[in-house]
């Protein structure tokens, strides 16, 4: 595994032409970066009212296969494995020879092989590259990009990764990437839930949940993103989502069926996902992940 960065590494000169499908809340971001690092860009999206305001930087496709014929490198963001295979199957008829798949969803590590196998079917490059960060780190080029695959694959879309990300961390086998993902987003997703329960658990014994944070602040439990989603869920903070909760439920899903496939037993993200999913259940699944504070306890 190796661990590259825009700041160290040597920008590419070359200039691919990109395609990217699917322009929510992630892909927005990464297009305008993609466009402002000067790579020829053509975006689309299912809803096209979604995609119409990139239309100052890019061109707008009105399918997938419009929008890839001429690419050099393909990005796709996407919710799930689903989503990602059937948009790929009506992008196909435009994919040119060589074309590298840049696949950034979260889609696991079947996803990923089930995406590895149609790529491998048509003679596809793919990359396997989910990424790490919220909306925030999307729009500023901030994202880690878990990149795994072949070098040349790497290589080809170097221009891209350096684009919408700050550093890359690289492996060699496809699908690696996406369990390191779900490894991560495991971190995030038990963080979260474990500062709501805290704030929960002071109200409850009638104490100022404020007071947690103060507690914790500076010290070794505190994070910048312990702070960030404490004080969003005691401000009610919570409907502008930088990860919308539906997309996290989904992900502890992802991760709890990958650890029982691999044999091991996470009782803590198992816990996450009951309670994620009630939060979803409870309306919450378009407010930020933070949301599952509101869920019923």
């Amino acid at each position: 595994m190796t661990e590259t960065s825009a700041e160290n590494s040597a920008t590419s000169t070359a200039r691919p032409a990109v395609a990217l499908l699917g322009t929510g809340i992630m892909g927005t971001g990464m297009a305008r970066n993609i466009a402002a690092a000067g790579l020829p860009l053509t975006v689309w999206n299912r809803t096209r009212e979604r995609a119409e305001p990139l239309a100052d930087v890019a061109t707008v496709a009105g399918s997938p296969a419009d929008a890839v014929r001429g690419a050099d490198v393909v990005v796709v963001m996407l919710m799930d494995a689903d989503a990602v295979l059937d948009v790929l199957a009506q992008a196909e008829p435009g994919l040119r020879d060589g074309v590298v798949v840049v696949q950034t969803s979260t889609i696991g590590p079947d996803g990923t092989r089930r995406v590895a196998d149609w790529a491998g079917q048509r003679g596809v490059q793919l990359l396997d590259a989910p990424v790490l960060g919220t909306k925030g780190p999307a729009e500023q080029g901030k994202l880690v990009v878990l990149a795994s695959g072949p070098a040349a694959a790497r290589e080809a879309a170097r221009p891209v990764l350096e684009a919408v990300g700050a550093r890359a961390v690289e492996q060699d086998e496809v699908g690696s990437g996406s369990a390191l993902k779900l490894a991560c987003n495991n971190l995030v997703a038990t963080l979260v839930e474990s500062v709501a329960e805290s704030l929960v658990l002071a109200r409850a014994l009638g104490v100022d949940p404020h007071l947690v944070l103060e507690a914790v602040r500076g010290g070794a439990m505190d994070s910048p993103y312990v702070q960030l989603k404490g004080t969003a869920m005691l401000e009610d903070a919570l409907d502008d989502a930088a990860f919308p909760l539906a997309g996290a439920a989904k992900d502890t899903r992802l991760i709890v069926e990958a650890a029982r496939a691999a044999g091991v037993e996470l009782a803590v993200a198992e816990a996450v996902q009951r309670r994620f999913a009630a939060a979803v259940e409870a309306g919450q699944g378009s407010a930020d992940l933070a949301a599952t504070f509101r869920a019923p306890r």
